[in-house]
Order: C-alpha cells, then structure tokens, then sequence
C-alpha cells in the first residue's frame, strides 16, 4: 500500500479539493489485524456492484443518521470504514434564501494540526479494463455550535483515540458520529476563487477581510 501511495506524490499538496480528485485515505489492511495503511482513492463513492461507475455524479457524503441503513452505504459503512487526513476544509455560507449569494470559508483544527474526517470506501470493476477503482464518500453528521453559524452539516471529524476503532472490524460504532467540539476549531473567510479547483494554490486559504459586519471571522 506504501507504493500505492508514492504514485500520488506528483499531485501533492491539494489546496482546494474536489469531487472525483483522487486523495490518500487510511483503511485497515485487514479487519482481524491492527495494520493500516495509506491507499489512494477516488473522491464520490461508488458500489462494489456499479461496474459501469454507476451512470450518475456519485455521492461525495454520506449523513450519518442514515448510513447504516441505505443501500449505497450499508455494506461499506459495516466493513469498510476509512480515514481521510486533512489539514483542513472548505464550507459555503448562504448570504440570501434564494443561496445564489454565498461565502466561502476555511475550517481548521486552533493547534494547526492535521485531522482525520470519518469516511467509507468501496471498489469497483471498470466495465472495459476490469480495473478495481477504489472510491470514498465522507460521513457528515450535525453541525457544531462553530459551523452552524454557516452551515446545517460538518463533517464527522473522529478524535485519533478513535481512529482504530473506526476502522476496526465493529458493524456500528454510531457513538463515534458526533460533532466535534467547536472550541478545538477555527474558520476564517476566504476569496470566492475557491470555487474552482482549478485555483489551487496556497493563497487559497489566505484570509479576506469582510468589513465590520463579519459575525463568523473567528
């Protein structure tokens, strides 16, 4: 799995990912040992059965209420369980009803370290090459007190006590799901460039400024 991963070493560092990017996740080389590793995988989960990808935009999320029970995320929810190691990561904050008008903002942990979000993953077989393409979605659960003030969702960002556990063999550690405390967090708001991944360049976490009546410059 190490040499699997040398091959992204081209595409590093990713300052503003994207949907169908492929990225580096942790899974456990074995559910009955304690081995994991960095494998590389698609961002938008497709099922083990889809062999043609599916035919539509696959999904980037998976809400934790439901995804032990849907049919896209049940199985790999109960044995394929994955970390996706970030420095950090993008939300829009809706400035109107109508949501045309938004505002993009960087969340990070306050001690600048990087964190694991809480992913599942699943392979496929391409229909022409037969290839085995591994894929991933991120688990979402509700917000915190720190990212409701912008948005209805987060990511489940997992406390690395908890890191084994969720990538061990247990079918359904729902505990782990939980929003992470706000106070270990921080956001700032940046340029709307980062709408396009084609913008991907340090200066895209660069904060902006946004006048006095910023209420979430934390």
């Amino acid at each position: 799995m190490v040499e699997e991963y040398d091959l992204l070493g081209n595409s590093f560092p990713i300052w503003n990912g994207a949907p169908s990017l492929t990225y580096p996740i942790i899974i456990r080389e074995e559910l009955s040992t304690s081995m994991a590793g960095f494998v590389s995988a698609k961002w938008g989960l497709v099922p083990g059965w889809a062999r043609d990808g599916g035919g539509r935009p696959p999904p980037v999320n998976a809400r934790c209420e439901t995804v032990s029970t849907n049919g896209l995320f049940r199985k790999a929810y109960a044995s394929r369980r994955c970390l996706v190691p970030v420095d950090g990561y993008f939300e829009w904050h809706k400035l109107d009803a109508s949501g045309k008008k938004k505002q993009p903002y960087a969340i990070a942990m306050k001690s600048g370290e990087p964190f694991a979000m809480a992913g599942i993953w699943e392979e496929y077989a391409d229909k022409v090459t037969d290839e085995l393409i591994r894929t991933f979605a991120i688990v979402t659960c509700e917000p915190n007190e720190l990212m409701a003030t912008i948005h209805d969702r987060m990511p489940v960002i997992l406390a690395p006590e908890d890191y084994m556990r969720w990538l061990g063999p247990e079918q359904d550690p729902h505990d782990l799901m939980e929003p992470f405390p706000s106070d270990l967090m921080t956001m700032w708001p940046i340029d709307s460039k980062v709408g396009s991944p084609r913008n991907n360049t340090p200066d895209i976490i660069d904060r902006i400024g946004l006048g006095p009546t910023d209420l979430f410059d934390v």
